[in-house]
């Protein structure tokens, strides 16, 4: 793997320069986020929390008697300490959470992931380390795992739980409790690497992840067995590499897009800032790599544009052409979850953020493009298709008639018809990820649930959803709301009992 030339080959995490200061405008933007919620309670959805919870869920309707199971999801939660406030959405310490479906009932835990960076902070009373996007670093550090939030997605994997981050190790998790066990070392040899919050887990249970330094120019590439023992690990060079935060695997490929930044080398910026949008420049790039040998197949051009979030990729053709769904967002979307940490709302331009079906045709380097949904958001498929042809996705998108951007509509979308089955949550609602959860035995990609959690800001409450997947339309079957709110999680997944 090299370890230790890929990490001392970026300008990511580890090579972050100090300051020793901090950034003197955190408490302003502190001061400004506070004014603006004062004035408009659905900001508490980017509001701080402190401790952990546990509660009873009131049920309204009828969870399915088949539904058992728990769903584990995560995000940040902490994002003031000592009068100060991230810059960024995705610099709060990690929140994990536990919603667990038994009988019909519901109930809910959450818990901070401690950390070295969260129990160090906590002792000082103050925030010590850079960020993503917050130039605070008051204290030096020893590598990635220094900085890591563990606060991106929760994974069940292996009779295991582990919260995840873009730029570190994962973090082993108590499945039962939620209390942090510890860094995960894969391999030995792998310590402190970058390591994905978006790994793809074939029906097989073979785990496929990859880890990026932006600026780095270097993807490391991992597949794991369904044992966790790592079966194949590589690096791969790939010029300008900016963020990546999500792929693909279809049955032969892993496919990545590389968004137009350039990444300044002024390291008194923070990394999101040294995010240059270069659209002026070039456009995006799709690389794809062959599964088998960790090598790059073949690299497409496409329009400036950049992607948090895949659906899903398959084969066909014999494996010289690749389906992908993913959303493509028209702009540099990392300056806009700064602006919402300081109470300001981004306009809402459904245009601009589509998800689209790509066809990459590897033979002749042909791209096209088939539109899905506008507005789009957070797809997720069924489990037992990842990497194989799939036909519905679930998302997330926002109304047209929404003037800010908030998600606040689910969706099941027919890709082979472009029909989307949608359903609006009433006003003062913002909506997380849903997850397409199949029944025992299921016979089709609608056979189960859309369950997904919603944030009421009208009660400040949060409320776990379960649609039927074959009739979103027809609104939840059931609502379980908590008492109390929770921090609005980014990613997660259905673990059945």
């Amino acid at each position: 793997m090299q370890r230790r030339h890929f990490l001392k080959a970026g300008l990511g995490f580890a090579a972050l320069g100090l300051s020793g200061l901090a950034r003197a405008d955190a408490y302003t933007t502190y001061q400004r986020f506070h004014a603006a919620l004062a004035r408009d309670p659905e900001l508490t959805v980017y509001a701080n929390l402190e401790g952990n919870q546990q509660g009873h869920a009131h049920v309204e309707g009828r969870i399915p008697g088949e539904l058992q199971g728990t769903f584990f999801r995560n995000g940040p939660g902490r994002f003031e300490l000592g009068g100060e406030r991230y810059h960024h959405w995705f610099d709060g310490d990690g929140y994990a959470q536990a919603w667990c479906i038994d009988g019909g009932t519901v109930t809910h835990q959450g818990r901070f992931v401690e950390t070295r960076k969260f129990l160090d902070e906590s002792a000082a009373g103050q925030f010590l380390y850079p960020a993503f996007g917050t130039d605070i670093a008051r204290r030096g550090f020893r590598d990635n795992d220094s900085l890591n939030t563990a606060n991106t997605n929760l994974l069940p994997f292996n009779d295991r739980l582990y919260a995840l981050w873009e730029g570190g190790s994962a973090t082993e998790l108590d499945p039962a409790t939620l209390a942090t066990i510890g860094i995960h070392t894969w391999r030995d040899d792998l310590a402190a690497m970058p390591f994905s919050a978006h790994p793809k887990v074939e029906p097989d249970g073979t785990l496929w992840n990859f880890g990026a330094l932006p600026g780095g120019d270097k993807l490391a590439l991992y597949r794991i067995g369904a044992d966790g023992k790592v079966r194949q690990a590589g690096v791969i060079d790939v010029p300008k590499l900016a963020l990546q935060h999500d792929f693909a695997v279809s049955a032969r490929h892993l496919v990545f897009l590389v968004p137009p930044y350039d990444i300044s080398d002024d390291k008194n910026l923070s990394l999101a800032d040294r995010h240059v949008w270069a659209a002026e420049k070039r456009g995006a790039r799709i690389v794809v790599v062959a599964k088998d040998t960790l090598t790059i197949r073949r690299v497409y051009d496409l329009p400036p544009r950049m992607a948090f979030h895949f659906g899903n990729a398959w084969d066909e053709a014999g494996g010289n052409v690749t389906q992908v769904d993913l959303v493509l967002h028209d702009g540099d979307l990392l300056k806009a979850a700064s602006r919402v940490m300081e109470g300001e709302r981004e306009p809402n331009r459904p245009a601009l953020h589509a998800a689209v079906r790509i066809s990459l045709d590897h033979a002749s380097g042909k791209v096209s493009t088939t539109r899905l949904l506008d507005g789009a958001e957070f797809p997720r498929v069924m489990p037992q298709v990842v990497g194989r042809r799939h036909g519905r996705l679930a998302m997330l998108s926002s109304d047209a008639r929404n003037t800010s951007l908030m998600l606040d509509t689910v969706n099941v979308v027919d890709v082979e018809r472009g029909r989307a089955d949608s359903w609006r949550f009433a006003p003062g609602w913002r909506a997380e990820e849903h997850v397409l959860v199949p029944r025992k035995g299921a016979r089709s990609e609608t056979d189960g649930w859309l369950v997904g959690v919603a944030q009421d800001t009208n009660t400040a409450t949060s409320v776990l959803s379960v649609f039927d997947a074959a009739r979103v339309a027809a609104g939840p079957v059931a609502l379980a709301r908590l008492p109390y709110r929770t921090p609005h999680c980014f990613h997660g997944n259905f673990l059945a009992a």
